[in-house]
C-alpha cells in the first residue's frame, strides 16, 4: 500500500501505547545451564505520550521486552500490542509503529549518513517525495555531515544518527535503549533536548538507562523491573513520594567523635563533619529527632532535610528489596 510508511492514527479507545499482558520468555538451556526465564508472565501499560522510563539491573528482563517489541525475539507465551496493533495479528503494523535505538553503535561504515537515512526509508516504504532525510540531520546537528562517511564520525554522531534511522517512517512510538551510554556530559545534553523534542512533537518515549539522573531528568513515568517482573509502574512524583525515607542531615556548633544514638528507628553516619540521620517519617519526627540529638548533647549549628531521589526507589526496589526497611 502507498501509505504504509505513515504512523498509524491516534485511536481514542486506545488506553496506551504498548501493551503487554501475561508476556512470557523463556530460553531454552544447554547441557551446562537449565532453561532461563528472563520474563515471567509480566503486565504492563505504558501511556500515549509519555516519557517512560523503563529501569532495571543488568539482566532484569529490560533488554528482551525491547527485543520482542522490535521483532528480534519470539515470546513464550502472552499478548503483546503496539498503538493497538498485535504483534502476532498484525506484525507489519506494530513494526511500523515503533522506532528503536539500540544500545550497541552499529552502522554502515561504507555509506554516508544521508544514504544511510535514505536506504532506511525505503526499508520503510517511503516514497521518495515524502522523506525528511535532510530535516532529520538537520535536526540532530548533522547537516554538516549528510555526504562524509559514517567511518569518519565520532561515537557521539554515530549515535545521533541511530536515532535518525529510528524516525526516517515518523513512528508515534520510539524506544531509547541506553542512548547517552559512553557519551560525554556536552553530547548528553544535546540528546536529551532531542528527546524533549521529539515528546513535544507527541512522540511516546521509551526510554532505558543506567544513569538515574538521566531518567528522573526526563521520564514523567517509571517502570522498575528486576528478575524478569515488573516492580511497579508510577508517575515519577508519585513514585519517589511513596519511598518512605529521609534524611536529615545536621551540621553541629563542635565536631562530634562518634555517631549520637538516637533509637532504632534511626540510622545514624558520620560523614565530612556532618550528622546524616536517614529516618522514615511515617514513624519519626524531627522534633523527636532534635530531641534526641540534643540529650546527646549535640548542639545543631545548620540543618537540612534531603529527600528522597529516584535512585533510593530504585535501590529499594531492587537491590534492597529483600532487607528490611530503616528502623524495622
Amino acid at each position: 500500500m502507498a501509505d504504509d510508511h505513515r504512523p498509524p492514527p491516534l485511536r481514542p479507545d486506545l488506553p496506551a501505547a504498548i501493551v503487554a499482558r501475561g508476556l512470557r520468555k523463556v530460553y531454552a538451556g544447554t547441557k551446562k545451564s537449565p532453561p532461563k526465564e528472563a520474563l515471567k508472565g509480566i503486565d504492563l501499560a505504558i501511556p500515549r505520550g509519555s516519557i517512560f522510563g523503563l529501569l532495571g539491573p543488568n539482566g532484569a528482563g529490560k533488554s528482551t521486552f525491547i527485543n520482542i517489541l522490535a521483532g528480534l525475539v519470539t515470546k513464550t507465551s502472552g499478548d503483546v500490542s503496539i498503538w493497538g496493533f498485535d504483534i502476532d495479528k498484525n506484525p507489519r503494523q506494530s513494526r511500523a509503529s515503533i522506532g528503536v535505538v539500540p544500545q550497541e553503535i552499529a552502522t554502515d561504515v561504507f555509506f554516508t549518513p544521508k544514504e544511510g537515512l535514505e536506504i532506511q526509508a525505503g526499508l520503510y516504504g517511503v516514497p521518495k517525495s515524502e522523506r525528511r532525510t535532510m530535516e532529520i540531520l538537520r535536526a540532530l546537528g548533522l547537516e554538516d555531515k549528510a555526504d562524509a562517511y559514517v567511518r569518519m564520525l565520532s561515537g557521539g554522531m554515530k549515535r545521533r544518527l541511530l536515532v535518525g534511522k529510528a524516525i526516517v517512517h515518523n513512528p508515534p512510538v520510539l524506544i531509547l535503549d541506553e542512548p547517552t551510554a559512553g557519551v560525554d556530559i556536552e553530547l548528553r545534553k544535546q540528546l536529551w533536548d532531542q528527546v524533549q523534542e521529539m515528546h513535544a512533537r507527541g512522540v511516546t518515549i521509551i526510554l532505558t538507562t543506567h544513569y538515574l539522573e538521566e531518567a528522573q531528568e526526563l521520564c514523567d513515568t517509571i517502570g522498575i523491573i528486576h528478575e524478569g517482573e515488573v516492580k511497579t509502574v508510577k508517575p515519577k512524583t508519585e513514585l519517589i513520594a511513596s519511598l518512605d525515607r529521609k534524611t536529615l542531615m545536621v551540621v553541629p556548633e563542635r565536631p562530634v567523635e562518634t555517631a549520637p544514638a538516637l533509637g532504632g528507628a534511626c540510622d545514624v553516619e558520620l560523614r565530612a563533619g556532618a550528622i546524616y540521620i536517614h529516618y522514615a517519617p511515617s514513624r519519626v519526627r524531627i522534633a523527636d529527632i532534635l530531641s534526641g540529638l540534643n540529650a546527646a548533647d549535640v548542639q545543631v549549628k545548620d540543618l537540612s532535610v534531603l529527600e528522597a531521589d529516584l535512585e533510593d526507589v530504585f535501590l529499594e526496589m531492587t537491590y534492597h528489596s529483600d532487607k528490611r526497611p530503616v528502623g524495622a
